[in-house]
């Protein structure tokens, strides 16, 4: 009797030089969250920001002066709007105002940013004493500025020799110069954060790089460091441009809309409209053009900009 032996073949392992995929399992797999993640901020955005948004364009349409029942007046709202010589000019004055805020913010926030986010020395205790009005409420730091620059016992009335009659706040000019200060003055510390952050982000071959080219430090600023923050420039002007349409805080403590309606913005008229002459369906359809416009114009700005287009997870790479 013959007995066959057969060899067993060694089973096939993995070819060297190739790779092995890692089984699949639930514990592995990495994916999008599931809609149940994002259910809580969802409901919370849909009751706060969703329904109010409906209902004042609901109450746009509508007659109501708080007590009695609304009533439909269709368009009458909007007509009176249009031929509102007070509103007409409010607009301007908001679009003035927002981009004296992004003129002035804009430059000293980078500036800024970028030495916050070097190695001087005490640097870090600098930034924290400059951030300080960034810890304050609008409301706080309005009247602080009120006080401060108040005609009868504030800085004017000690410097009459710069001031004149100390009234900053009786002419146009002089009171719109004084709200686009105490903006840049709260806010800009806001947006310094976002570009010192963006500008520790910058990998430092890029500028050991330029260094070897002989390349100095103003250059190294405008061809590597401004170009690296182009997509925190872009949203942090999308965060003035909506600031600058809505700022209410500052116009009602410090000027009241005036001297008359000099300093009126559309944010403040919406709360006279409102709150003093009891008219909350104009008021409504103001609060109305002030999202559109807000909306609108920073998806001009982002689109103009190309920052829908920038794919790259790196700063200023696109």
């Amino acid at each position: 009797m013959t007995t066959k032996i057969t060899s067993a073949r060694p089973a096939a392992g993995p070819r060297k030089g190739s790779r092995r995929r890692p089984p699949a399992s639930s514990a592995t797999t990495v994916g999008r969250p599931g809609f149940a993640w994002a259910l809580p901020a969802a409901v919370f955005f849909a009751l706060f920001a969703i329904v109010p948004l409906i209902m004042v364009a609901v109450l746009s349409f509508m007659s109501w002066d708080g007590l009695s029942s609304p009533e439909f007046v269709g368009t009458d709202n909007w007509s009176r709007l249009m031929d509102d010589p007070v509103m007409l000019t409010s607009i301007w004055l908001t679009l003035l105002l927002t981009v004296l805020g992004v003129a002035l913010q804009t430059p000293l926030s980078i500036l800024l940013g970028v030495w916050a986010a070097g190695h001087q020395r005490n640097r870090a205790v600098l930034s924290v004493i400059y951030f300080i009005p960034l810890l304050l409420s609008a409301t706080a730091v309005s009247v602080l500025w009120r006080a401060l620059l108040d005609p009868n016992f504030g800085i004017p009335a000690e410097a009459s020799w710069l001031f004149g009659d100390g009234n900053l706040f009786g002419e146009q000019a002089t009171a719109i110069g004084v709200l686009a200060f105490v903006s840049t003055w709260q806010f800009t510390p806001f947006h310094t954060l976002i570009y010192q952050g963006a500008a520790r982000a910058i990998p430092q071959v890029l500028y050991q790089a330029a260094e070897i080219d002989g390349a100095g430090r103003y250059r190294q600023f405008f061809h590597i460091t401004l170009p690296q923050l182009r997509n925190s420039m872009i949203t942090s002007m999308i965060l003035m441009i909506v600031g600058g349409l809505t700022t209410f805080e500052t116009v009602l403590i410090l000027t009241q809309g005036g001297p008359g309606t000099d300093t009126t913005i559309s944010a403040y008229y919406m709360y006279d409209k409102a709150f003093k002459s009891f008219d909350y369906g104009t008021g409504s359809a103001i609060a109305l053009v002030l999202v559109v416009a807000a909306t609108i114009i920073s998806l001009i700005v982002v689109r103009v900009s190309g920052y829908d287009k920038m794919r790259s997870s790196m700063e200023g790479v696109s």
